[in-house]
């Protein structure tokens, strides 16, 4: 894990998994915030198009 961790830049490995899990949380909370808004649309009977929602995934998808 080290070899992985000096290889990505890191000091070691407990960098390289810090760094890991606060990407994972991160992208958790955005993921989060994108249902809590559908839910919100929804809610308002508002609705999108599928196109709209298809590029609107792929932005949130997008590292």
């Amino acid at each position: 894990m080290n070899r992985i961790a000096r290889r990505e830049g890191k000091a070691d490995a407990s960098e390289l998994l810090k760094e890991a899990a606060l990407r994972l949380l991160s992208e958790e909370a955005r993921f989060r915030a994108a249902v809590l808004q559908g839910k919100a649309y929804a809610d308002r009977v508002e609705f999108i198009e599928e196109e709209e929602m298809d590029a609107r995934f792929k932005e949130m998808l997008r590292p």
